[in-house]
């Protein structure tokens, strides 16, 4: 899969998602973009999920017809995301085109550590 991650998400989460094809907005130019447009440019370009800690994104925009997935983790801190990789991968590997798929990887606790 393609995989787009959004600026919400920490670059380090690329290496985390092989085998998929992972780029970050920032690499891709499209740093600013707004939901809508992001997700317009990403499925001209070809990308098949957008991972990102926009948890109501799909309230937002409506991925009705639309070709790329979008999988939302609950927590964007990568200690936190990095314990739940393979929950991660799960839905990025089961993804269509128009879907929403939530990742529970818990929250931040700042009383952690």
């Amino acid at each position: 899969m393609k995989v787009l991650l959004d600026e919400n998400l920490d670059h380090a989460l690329r290496n985390l998602l092989a085998p998929h094809e992972v780029v970050t907005v920032a690499f891709t130019g499209w740093a600013g973009l707004k939901n809508g447009e992001l997700l317009q440019t990403a499925e001209e370009q070809g990308i098949q999920v957008l991972l990102t800690g926009d948890t109501t994104l799909h309230l937002e925009q409506n991925l009705t017809g639309r070709r790329l997935a979008v999988v939302a983790l609950s927590a964007i801190q990568l200690p936190i995301i990095r314990e739940h990789v393979a929950r991660i991968v799960a839905p990025i590997d089961r993804a269509a085109p128009g879907s929403f798929q939530m990742v529970d990887c818990g929250t931040f606790d700042r009383g952690r550590g």
